[in-house]
């Protein structure tokens, strides 16, 4: 991050931290330094010495690790079906087909939108659509009710086939519909499957029974990409591409641009195979070679394209992209995605934009709210310390489109699986949850759904975020539901909120090259975290900037060095009493201001010595 404006500030803090207002609860927390042997092999390389250590404290041993090359990705043929489902797509467009892609509203599912659209027009076809449910009018995934939306798409002809992106995995009605009407389906997915899979006519899902996909990690977006790699390979076979008939095989690189945004917007795993996809998609945007959409993204949040890195993706691009589905219609960013004029493109991120402004508004007021609900259990607790081991939150006014953000800023503060709840009509409760490590959220929704039958209406996701329904006359049974089975299968350490370091930095590495090394060293992101560092200082100075942010000026009292600092959403009230001598988690950043570059720590934790 460069200069701390209003905007700036707001981005960072509107992704990493709860809202300022203080609740008399407290999690347990400690500072606990992650300290790997380091291989020979990065011993003995030219690396930076403190980037040896963190690539070591998180498990690379071989340089091949942080090569990024994508010769070295998974391939394609190893997903189960892929091969049934490239057939079925390459015959389509061969035979000039009518198919519809029918995507999910966040940013995962725009961005594999996207992929699938500019793959399938660059292999030739010419009758191809997308489709994204309203959340608020159809909810998530392959409905009936989308099918029969897409069926009549266009009067004159109904789809001859279905590609869900992002989603499908759980469509068992939906998929019957189409196969009612005709309809044959491919689902592309990343979601956990459920005892029962749709009577698709191929799925591609490493997470499906059977799939011998070596990583159980790839976004939704990676699963798309890597079917139009397996689609490209068959008309190959086919010797579909011909140049002197004007279809050139194009180069399946020009996505991975879109294919590395939603990775990291979806907050999936960064394993080897992900950091390849994210790392080549980085480097097409610094070389300027990304869509028009990403490139006016990153512009009207005052981001440099040559400078692009993966937090950009998880603190600027995706929440734009995402507050379209949240608020509106995803359709806005997915034809941001696919424009290639940077004119109008511009216009769809200005849209964008405003559209994310407005959510943070939002969002700061059911913060407030799920506080003061909050303040109201605490009150009826005999120890106000105490935090129950689990949170299920409701308020008739709350957004529907914002209540997963509303989760993960509670889960962040309080370090607790959190599931927000908002009025859907009707008499449901549409609720999204958010996890911590040691708890699978969708093994717990499905664990309350078979001890109590009929008490969840559907449910779906991952290990650390899910979605659910339930009857609103229901909230209080699944509150304890939700409650009694958090606490048999958490442990108690679980619950301590652990900030994990790579340790003290020596003085000579206290530089604006080694924060700049950082930021282009590797896609970080989950499981695989941005470097972060721990030590004691002085506070010399502190003034509060921005209303809701901690300015410091830190001294190491060993060596007399002061640095800048900033501590996004804390205050004063985060510093210990009595004592200038603070422990933080921190990390290396550069502050530019009036042409001047300084370095600056961010400041992510605050605890007594």
């Amino acid at each position: 991050m460069s200069i701390v404006t209003d905007q700036a500030a707001s981005d960072y803090s509107d992704n990493n931290q709860s809202a300022k207002t203080e609740v008399g609860l407290a999690a347990a927390s400690s500072i606990v330094r992650r300290d790997a042997e380091i291989s020979e092999e990065l011993k003995n390389s030219d690396l930076h010495p403190l980037l040896k250590k963190v690539y070591a404290n998180r498990g690379v041993t071989k340089l091949k690790q942080v090569d990024f090359a994508l010769k070295d990705l998974i391939d394609f043929s190893l997903l189960k079906d892929i091969d049934i489902a490239a057939e079925i797509v390459s015959q389509a467009i061969i035979e000039n087909k009518r198919i519809i892609v029918v995507g999910d509203f966040d940013a995962d599912g725009a961005t594999s939108c996207a992929v699938m659209i500019r793959s399938l027009k660059a292999f030739g076809l010419e009758d191809v659509d997308y489709l994204v449910p309203n959340r608020f009018d159809y909810g998530y995934g392959l409905s009936p009710q989308i099918v029969d939306v897409a069926a009549q798409l266009n009067p004159s002809a109904k789809p001859d086939l279905i590609v869900t992106v992002d989603n499908g995995i759980s469509s068992i009605d939906g998929v019957n519909r189409a196969n009612e009407l005709g309809i044959q389906v491919v689902v592309t997915d990343h979601h956990l499957a459920a005892d029962v899979l749709p009577d698709a006519a191929a799925i591609v899902n490493p997470n499906q029974p059977g799939c011998k996909f070596p990583t159980k990690m790839i976004a939704g977006v990676g699963v798309a990409f890597y079917l139009m790699l397996a689609v490209r390979a068959k008309l190959r076979e086919k010797n579909w591409f011909d140049e002197q008939s004007g279809r050139a095989e194009p180069n399946m690189a020009n996505y991975l641009d879109l294919v590395a945004l939603g990775t990291v917007a979806d907050v999936v795993p960064l394993d080897e195979n992900n950091r390849i996809l994210v790392e080549s998609g980085l480097q097409r945007i610094r070389a300027n070679k990304a869509c028009a959409g990403i490139n006016a993204l990153l512009t009207i949040a005052g981001k440099s394209i040559e400078g692009c890195s993966s937090q950009d993706f998880g603190f600027i691009i995706g929440p734009r992209l995402n507050a379209a589905g949240r608020l509106d219609d995803m359709s806005i960013g997915i034809e941001c995605l696919l424009c290639d004029d940077y004119e109008q493109a511009f216009k769809y991120a200005s849209t964008l934009n405003q559209m994310n402004i407005q959510r943070r508004q939002i969002e700061g007021e059911m913060l407030e709210q799920a506080y003061a609900l909050l303040n109201q259990q605490v009150a009826l607790l005999d120890d106000a310390e105490l935090i129950p081991d689990a949170l299920a939150l409701f308020d008739e006014q709350w957004h529907q489109g914002v209540v997963g953000l509303l989760a993960s800023r509670i889960k962040e503060k309080y370090h607790r699986p959190v599931i927000a709840f908002a009025d859907a009509g009707n008499g449901e409760l549409k609720g999204s949850g958010r996890s911590i490590p040691g708890l699978h959220m969708r093994d717990v929704l499905d664990a309350i759904s078979k001890q109590h039958a009929g008490l969840i209406d559907k449910f779906g996701g991952h290990a650390m975020a899910a979605g659910l329904s339930i009857k609103q006359e229901k909230f209080a049974q699944f509150q304890q539901a939700f409650s009694k089975q958090v606490s048999a299968v958490l442990r108690p350490e679980d619950l301590n909120n652990i900030n994990e370091t790579d340790g003290p930095v020596v003085e000579e590495y206290m530089t604006i090259e080694a924060s700049e090394m950082f930021k282009f060293a590797s896609p970080w992101g989950q499981l695989f975290p941005e470097p972060v560092f721990d030590d004691v200082f002085k506070v010399l100075n502190w003034r509060i900037v921005g209303e809701k942010h901690l300015k410091l000026d830190l001294v190491k009292e060993d060596t007399g060095v002061c640095y800048p600092a900033i501590a996004f959403n804390k205050t004063d009230a985060d510093l210990p009493e009595g004592d200038d001598n603070i422990h933080i988690v921190f990390r290396l950043d550069v502050n530019e201001y009036r042409g001047r570059r300084n370095l600056q720590l961010i400041v992510q934790h605050i605890e007594a010595v």
